[in-house]
């Protein structure tokens, strides 16, 4: 690690926090919606929110630059600079949204979607939809959200929002039931900030993520009988 290098994410820091208050203004305005909007309040369980710490994000831009830069030329993205920090640095500010059961995900989608097309908000990319269960990845399909697999088996949906589409502050708001919750709290104790190198632990976390599913379809049969 050269002093350069130290210097370089130190500039990227000192910029994004003399931006800080744009990042909390757009925070806010997800927030106030999340509390005030009539299908939101009717779905969500509650929420959390958090922004980066960016001391630790300067550690994680000076380790991923060195990993970019040990890779084959081809498979290189590129430094993280001051200029591209905000195209590829998404999450400074992050809200999570937890509902009881699968079934109220499609209202709150196409809230969320009807925002956007209201420009309310703008999307920075399309959502993703992260699911091991081809049941679920059918249903997501069916919303119009791209499906993905992660080895893990994390489960949630991502957007990524902007205040307005030419900005490029932004803020990932992820949705998930309460059981995907419990899952990815335990998976983040055991693989952050580093995963964890136990072969047990990883292989243990999948037999959750199967249980976790199951938990999730059964809230849904549940909450299905007490609607008819």
């Amino acid at each position: 690690m050269t002093k350069i290098a130290v210097q370089d994410t130190k500039a990227i820091i000192d910029h994004l926090k003399e931006e800080m208050y744009l990042y909390e203004g757009l925070h806010d305005k997800i927030i106030s919606l999340i509390t005030r909007d009539p299908v939101f309040k009717k779905h969500v369980h509650s929420y959390k929110s958090r922004f980066k710490d960016l001391d630790h994000l300067q550690q994680k831009i000076l380790r991923k630059n060195s990993e970019d830069a040990a890779l084959p030329e081809e498979k290189r993205k590129g430094p993280i600079t001051i200029d591209n920090v905000k195209q590829r640095i998404t999450d400074i500010a992050g809200i999570r949204i937890l509902h009881l059961y699968q079934g109220q995900f499609s209202d709150l989608h196409n809230r969320i979607m009807k925002l956007v097309q209201e420009k309310e908000l703008a999307l920075f990319e399309d959502p993703k939809a992260y699911t091991w269960d081809p049941e679920f990845s059918r249903f997501f399909e069916q919303l119009k959200l791209e499906s993905h697999v992660k080895e893990s088996f994390y489960t949630s949906v991502h957007y990524v929002f902007k205040p307005r589409p030419d900005s490029n502050i932004t803020c990932e708001v992820q949705v998930r039931t309460l059981f995907e919750e419990v899952w990815g709290e335990i998976d983040h104790t055991f693989n952050y900030p580093e995963p964890s190198e136990s072969i047990v632990v990883q292989e243990q976390l999948k037999v959750l993520a199967r249980l976790v599913g199951a938990g999730t379809r059964l809230a849904d049969s549940v909450f299905k009988l007490k609607e008819h």
